[in-house]
């Protein structure tokens, strides 16, 4: 061919292009175009946050009788963030203005306070108010104000400046009349008592931010004493970050970062007199040359002993134990191992409850296989077993001992799903479902101090959440508190056919709970691409009948669907569903090989059963650990899947964070051939398809060099594929005007570049 003659085709291919561009709205081009209407779609939700739910926040008065909330003033005319705080009775719910605007505005002021959080004292008398939130200086933390308003007489006063922010729950004291609080690392104590406002009395000294941090602190019952946790991190390694000042000259932040098999924080806990006179009594806590983690650190029924959660390094052991603080003593009351893990992250499993004066304790453990409830002595002698059975509590909800019932949360029958049961304490009878089995879905609870009634919130995978009081035990409505009305038709106008809800069969006798998205126009006749939504660890599932389900992307995945594409999820072995503990475990000891393993075989079925499935055009896209399984997808089953978006992975498991990866791998020294399979990098060569990685440059988490180096490797290969960074993003790539449109609309531009959309 002369080079006349390619010149002329080369012009005619690109009058053809602009042609086409200019049939398109706005006359974009092909490769950024996208249909108006799934556009506008993602506009309102991720831009103009037009489908977001309206949660019903609200705190329990401390006798039960009624609740509390921050409502916008009706009669005043109020600025942005002012509120006024009321009263709701819980059985009649009749309201009386607690705190009005008036009441809120400090004397001499112009404007009420704006309330970020408060807390009631134990007695009801007064409202600790947090305000001002604010960056403390150059540093990343934030401080606040607190603020003390005595209900009987309206006085208000300014207690403290700039502490941390989150009124903790055991800020106040027994008695009501002094708060525990953190300013720059160290905690202090500040008396709330009339006529008061002089300066805090400091518990700690030597608190440096990222370096030594005091806190997890509580009061003794008596009032006499605090417990804290003092944290150590002066010997983990430092990690340099970029801050985006001056575009030529930034400066360096560096942070503490604990990579697996380097050193991890030191822990110690600790007892000092809460009026300062005495030193600190450090326990003795077991020594592990490791390192350690702690879980729950309390009072243990009385002001004399302290109890301990105790986690080794892998968490495969955990202790309980009893600390006298007068006599130094530590004793094991509980001890388990796994060889796995006893815990993942999620902590379903975490703390004790103290019966009986503190004779007994209640506590969760998965040694027979199941998640189960256990009522045993405080010396250890007598255990018994409350929940019997091959099926799992997900979590604890509420132990009621003056009603004699432990309620807690499962779904027996079906892992997608939530609801409340309750079983007696003395162990007799059997357990029963409280959530009313016409009511399907999740459900949560928010009880109240006595028990007697709790906010009700539920939901479903298409339906909004809606919240209500509800009687307890007898779940009845008392009213309706949040109904999300006008959210729940909006909604429903995009979902022409409900979410389907199904088991995909992976061999060997494994069943995984997935969910499928069909087109608004699907014909079962023709043939559709497939979009996987995968994540596939152990510190979470994507197939949940919540409104929340597929951790948040549901309406998302609901447009991509609308575009033509079969959107599908699916829960392997290895995430967290109440399937027994052998289903949660038999991931370890490597992320990666299993996951990929079943998501391809669920596929596999998928389309062996279901004849509209097109296989010969598959995606899959992913978050976090979900972008790791797509980069495994892809790298591993390239004849499968043709299309991936990896979002924020961790391509190389060992330069992550030891908190998380340890727990199901170890560190690299014990488990080298486990990391050697998970690690997506060391698979790159297999990359066939279409492969897009996005990540944040400003990631504290899963730092920006993870990925990186499989840039740096796919370009040793000289592999094709596409890297999209987001200059100091943080792992959920939220920060700065227009980044998560943008994100929602890049990986939307993507799959119809690359995965053409629409039946055959």
């Amino acid at each position: 061919m002369t080079k006349a003659k390619l010149a002329a085709l080369l012009a005619l291919a690109g009058a053809a292009a602009f042609l086409e561009a200019q049939s398109r709205p706005g006359g974009a081009s092909a490769s950024s175009w996208i249909p108006s209407e799934a556009e506008a779609r993602l506009r309102a939700v991720y831009e103009r946050n037009e489908f977001a739910s309206r949660p019903f926040r609200a705190v329990w008065l401390p006798d039960g009788s009624g609740y509390t909330a921050l409502e916008t003033s009706a009669g005043e005319q109020a600025g942005p963030g002012e509120r006024e705080l009321v009263r709701y009775d819980a059985a009649d719910g009749q309201r009386t203005i607690l705190a009005s605007l008036a009441r809120l505005t400090p004397s001499g002021g112009k404007t009420s306070l704006a309330v970020d959080g408060y807390a009631i004292s134990p007695d009801g008398r007064l409202v600790l108010i947090e305000t001002n939130g604010r960056p403390d200086g150059d540093s990343d933390r934030r401080v606040a104000d607190l603020w003390a308003l005595d209900l009987p007489s309206g006085a208000l006063r300014k207690v403290v400046e700039s502490v941390s922010p989150g009124i903790s729950r055991n800020a106040f004291s027994p008695d009501g009349k002094r708060i525990l609080c953190l300013i720059r690392g160290n905690l202090h104590v500040c008396d709330l008592g009339p006529g008061t406002g002089g300066p805090s009395v400091a518990l700690t000294a030597g608190g440096v931010a990222g370096t030594l941090a005091n806190g997890g602190a509580s009061w003794s019952p008596d009032g006499r004493s605090v417990a804290f946790v003092q944290t150590d991190s002066s010997a983990v390694n430092e990690r340099a970050m970029l801050l985006p000042t001056d575009p030529s000259y930034p400066k360096v932040r560096n942070v503490r970062f604990a990579r697996v098999g380097t050193t991890i924080p030191t822990l110690r806990v600790g007892v000092i007199a809460a009026d300062r006179s005495g030193p600190v009594r450090w326990v003795a806590l077991p020594a592990a040359a490791a390192g350690f983690y702690l879980g729950e650190v309390s009072w243990a029924g009385g002001s004399e002993e302290l109890l301990i959660e105790w986690l080794s390094r892998g968490r495969d052991t955990r202790d309980f134990l009893l600390a006298d603080i007068r006599t130094g003593a530590v004793k094991t009351i509980w001890h388990e191992t796994d060889p796995a893990w006893f815990d993942a992250s999620y902590r379903a499993n975490a703390g004790l409850d103290w019966l009986r004066g503190g004779r007994e304790f209640l506590v969760l453990s998965e040694k027979d296989g199941w998640r189960h409830a256990y009522v045993v002595s405080r010396d250890g002698s007598n255990e018994r077993l409350l929940t019997p059975g091959a099926n799992d509590i997900i979590a604890k909800a509420r132990v009621d001992e003056a009603g004699g019932h432990f309620y807690y949360f499962a779904s027996p029958d079906n892992a997608t799903q939530r609801y409340l049961y309750r079983v007696r304490l003395d162990g007799k009878g059997k357990a029963e479902r409280v959530t009313p089995a016409d009511q399907p879905g999740s459900h949560a609870y928010d009880f109240s101090p006595d028990s007697r009634w709790a906010f009700h919130t539920f939901s479903t995978f298409d339906s909004p959440p809606a919240t209500e009081i509800v009687r307890l035990p007898d779940h009845g409505r008392i009213r309706v508190l949040e109904d999300n009305r006008a959210l729940r038709e909006r909604v429903a106008a995009l979902i022409p056919r409900p979410t389907e809800f199904f088991k995909l069969a992976a061999g060997g006798g494994v069943v995984m709970d997935a969910w499928m998205i069909k087109p608004r126009d699907f014909d079962p006749a023709r043939k559709y691409p497939v979009f996987v939504f995968v994540y596939g660890e152990p510190h979470g599932q994507t197939v949940l009948d919540d409104w929340s389900g597929g951790q948040g992307h549901s309406l998302f995945h609901r447009a991509v669907a609308d575009l033509g594409y079969l959107v599908v999820s699916m829960d392997n072995r290895g995430t967290p569903a109440p399937k027994g503990a052998a289903w949660r475990r038999a991931i370890f000891p490597s992320l990666g090989p299993l996951s990929t393993e079943e998501q391809a075989a669920g596929l596999l079925e998928l389309g062996r059963t279901r004849p509209y499935v097109d296989l010969s055009r598959v995606g899959i896209w992913g978050w976090s650990g979900g972008g790791s399984n797509t980069l495994n997808a892809m790298f591993r089953k390239p004849g499968l899947y043709h299309v991936g978006i990896a979002v924020a992975p961790k391509p190389q498991p060992d330069l992550y964070n030891a908190w998380f990866q340890e727990i199901f791998m170890r560190t690299r020294e014990e488990n080298p051939e486990g990391y050697a399979k998970s690690a997506p990098i060391h698979f790159a060569e297999g990359l066939a398809g279409d492969l897009l990685i996005v990540h944040g440059t400003g990631e504290t988490n899963t730092h920006v060099q993870i990925t990186e180096g499989l840039v740096d490797r796919l370009i040793e290969l000289g592999k094709r594929f596409d890297y999209m960074s987001y200059p100091n993003r943080d792992h959920n790539l939220r920060e700065g005007k227009g980044t998560t449109i943008h994100l929602r609309m890049l990986i939307v531009r993507y799959l119809l570049d690359h995965l053409p959309a629409g039946p055959r």
